[in-house]
């Protein structure tokens, strides 16, 4: 029995087995998390390697594919109990992880990744650990340093509680089907940041402002905060992409300072 991807779903099966074991053994159990949630398993590829005696792991795996679901009960015993139908964006992962740190990996929809990262990030003080592949553009874009085109708000956002490293590429035909993108893996580590010492809320606002106005300058794109205030900072004569998470801070502390 075989299942056959399912486009709305955005599913692209690992045919390559070197990839899935690379990936497997890149996720470092972070602070000795073993309590993993793999995301959008398919026909558990990836699964089998996570499954490995030596990695040790206490293995959870969700889709919100049913056919995905009934083959892997069917092909995975060992995984009995552990195997959820459900939408990863939809569902209480509080409730159904409990209050034990876990880690999530996966092949991710490329359709959803983004979202599964800022999921991630809601959970954040429970995840100490993410690994996974996405749309090459979208793995970069996360891992992006200051100063490049192609940071952007979840540039900012996954770097202000998280360090990243991007790991590898993947070529499309290790897929089936093969999508029309190359695929890069990324690993974020929970860095030690428990909370921003800035409001982070305002944090939020600032970095989506500045990179919904890319092209301007801060000062331009953050004008409805410090017009006629006479606020002068070597920050608001940048652009957004120039920006490090430490300046984003600093920045808001500076709003901050003059709100009425």
């Amino acid at each position: 029995m075989s299942i056959k991807a399912k486009k709305h779903l955005g599913q692209h099966f690992i045919k390559d087995m070197t990839v899935c074991k690379r990936i497997a053994h890149t996720y470092g159990s972070h602070k000795d998390c073993k309590k993993v949630l793999e995301v959008g398993p398919g026909m558990g590829a990836l699964t089998d390697f996570l499954l490995e005696d030596e990695m040790g792991l206490d293995l959870w795996v969700m889709d919100v594919d049913k056919e995905s679901i009934e083959y892997l009960k069917k092909n995975r015993p060992s995984l009995d109990g552990k195997i959820i139908e459900a939408d990863f964006l939809k569902t209480d992962l509080k409730h159904l992880m409990g209050d034990e740190p876990f880690a999530v990996v996966g092949n991710f929809p490329y359709n959803i990744s983004t979202q599964i990262m800022f999921k991630c990030l809601e959970m954040r003080n429970q995840v100490p650990e993410i690994m996974g592949m996405f749309q090459r553009e979208v793995a970069w874009r996360i891992a992006e340093p200051p100063g490049t085109k192609q940071r952007g708000i979840l540039s900012v956002l996954m770097q202000a509680y998280y360090d990243i490293e991007y790991c590898f590429t993947v070529d499309e035909h290790v897929f089936d089907p093969p999508p029309r993108v190359k695929s890069g893996v990324i690993r974020l580590i929970r860095n030690g940041r428990d909370s921003l010492p800035c409001d982070e809320k305002l944090f939020k606002q600032l970095v989506k402002l500045s990179f919904n106005q890319r092209r301007k300058t801060i000062r331009n794109s953050i004008k409805q905060f410090i017009k006629g205030k006479g606020v002068e900072h070597e920050l608001l004569a940048l652009r957004p992409e120039a920006l490090s998470v430490d300046q984003f801070i600093e920045l808001t502390l500076l709003v901050e300072a003059n709100l009425d």
